[in-house]
Formats: structure tokens, sequence, C-alpha cells
């Protein structure tokens, strides 16, 4: 015999529905509103909306000036956590939108504080990715995504990064010393595709471009098996001359 389900209504917490209330009330207010308005509008005792305004007001989330509340640092502070997700998650998609489009991995990577930082990749079983077996930060020299971030900065800082992040071999075919690397780097054209071949991972070509961030550094890479080859550089070419379109309107920082 069947037994009938039973549906459990979710557990609610009534102080956080109340907080929140007060919150909304408060954001509805670009001047900000005095605790009895508040309270009439979130439809709440007065001493409950005393108690709530205080807690709130000690996290930071609410602000009282001159008799009435506004919102706090805090609540900007989760404006901008969500800013930002947004602006990984439309990253996110740009990516996948090229690794679809291409049916190759696609990397994206930013150059923040004396660092090279990988950000994201869309890649599917079909097109995998690189596996990261050696620091991409340390053996920026020897990627593609590295490379093309030290070709957009000036010497000296090039010349610091290698200073922290010395030349070493990662594969047979890495470049082998700082000088012809640097060399290399200052020759680059700007806005053209940087292409190494296994320097980071035998059997594996890639190629990245530069690609406007703000004020900073950043690039986007794709990579393909060795015997494949001929595919990388019509691809890039691709990717170069369409991913302007999908990222400027985006408006990259380097706080992404």
């Amino acid at each position: 015999m069947a037994t009938a389900t039973k549906t459990t209504a979710p557990t609610l917490i009534n102080s956080v529905q109340r907080a929140l209330r007060l919150l909304e009330a408060v954001g509805s207010h670009q001047d900000g509103a005095p605790a009895k308005q508040l309270a009439r509008e979130a439809g709440l005792p007065l001493p409950t909306a005393y108690h709530l305004l205080r807690t709130l007001s000690h996290e930071h989330y609410l602000r009282r000036e001159k008799g009435v509340f506004v919102l706090g640092d805090a609540v900007g502070r989760l404006a901008l956590g969500g800013a930002q997700q947004e602006r990984r998650s439309r990253l996110q998609d740009a990516l996948a939108h090229w690794r679809d489009a291409l049916g190759v991995p696609v990397y994206f990577a930013v150059y923040r504080e004396g660092e090279i930082e990988f950000v994201a990749v869309a890649d599917s079983p079909y097109a995998p990715a690189v596996p990261e077996w050696a620091d991409f930060r340390a053996t920026g020299h020897a990627h593609a995504l590295g490379q093309c971030l030290l070709s957009q900065l000036d010497e000296r800082a090039r010349r610091d990064h290698l200073d922290r992040h010395p030349v070493q071999d990662v594969t047979p075919y890495s470049v082998r010393d700082p000088h012809t690397l640097l060399g290399r780097l200052a020759s680059m054209e700007r806005m053209q595709p940087v292409v190494e071949r296994q320097q980071y991972a035998l059997g594996t070509v890639c190629a990245a471009i530069p690609i406007t961030a703000g004020s900073g550094a950043a690039a986007m890479a794709i990579s393909l098996p060795l015997h494949q080859e001929k595919r990388l550089l019509p691809a890039v070419e691709q990717l170069r001359k369409g991913v302007g379109g999908v990222l400027s309107s985006l408006a990259f920082s380097i706080s992404i």
C-alpha cells in the first residue's frame, strides 16, 4: 500500500526575513528614512525595528546619518561581489562560445600585481585543456598566455618578472635564457598572436592574443595537439578577428 508523501514547508527564520524587509525599505529611499517610517513600511513593531536596525548598523549593512538610516558599506561590497560574479559568468559564456565555434579549448589570463593569473578555461571531452603540470605563474616564459602577457609589459616589468621567475627548461623546446626571451618579446608586434610549439607541454601547440582589460594586461589563448597544428593559425586568427565584438561590450577590468 502506497504511503502518501507529506510535503514539508521550508523552515523560515523570521528575524532574517524582517531584516531583509528593513534593508529593502532603506534601499527604497535615496536619502534614507527614520526608524519609525522604516518600521511602518516593513510592517514591523517599532521595538523590533529598532533592534534590527542597530544590529544591521553594527554589521555595517546600514549607517545612521542625521536621524535617518542609509545603506552601509557592506551592502556595497555585496553588490560589488555580485557584479564580479556576473562578469565572470559572462566571461565563461564568451569562452564557451569560442570553444564551440572553433572546436578548441579557450583560456583567459591576466597579469595582476606582478603575477600571471590564470582566470578561466572552457574545454570539453573532445577538446581538453592542457593540464597545468608546471605552475603557470612560474613558467610564463614557456606558454603562449604568459608570453603574450609579458609582451604587453614594459622592459623593466618584464625583467622584474623574470628575476622572480627565472627562465628554466620546461621541455626540450623551451626558451633557454632570458636574453633570448626578452629579445623575442620586444620584437613581437602589438595585437598579433603569440605562438609556442611544445615549449610548455610536449605534443601541444598554443597561440594567444592580447585582450584589452581596463589598464592592465590580459590574454586569451587556444591549444591543439601537435598533429593538428595546421588548425592553429586559422583558428587563432578567427578568434582575433571576432573576439573584440564579444568582449568589448563586457568592459572587463583587471579586478575580475
